[in-house]
């Protein structure tokens, strides 16, 4: 997940080496769209199972969701 993540943010800064934003942009969106939609439905899943725990909701924040 985290490595997945690290090669689009490297692809993308290699797009914007090259001076190619349209590519720069949509690896951009593609990468972090679907990562956010996924840490969004882990904050739901969490609140419905377990108590409110402010560590957990700061840690999807961060995109670091899967990790917990």
């Amino acid at each position: 997940f985290m490595s997945e993540t690290a090669a689009a943010v490297c692809l993308s800064a290699g797009y914007h080496d090259t001076g190619d934003r349209m590519w720069q942009v949509l690896t951009l969106l593609f990468a972090l769209f679907p990562c956010a939609l996924v840490q969004l439905s882990l904050v739901f899943i969490h609140r419905d199972v377990s108590r409110d725990r402010p560590l957990v909701l700061l840690l999807h924040l961060l995109q670091l969701g899967p990790l917990v």
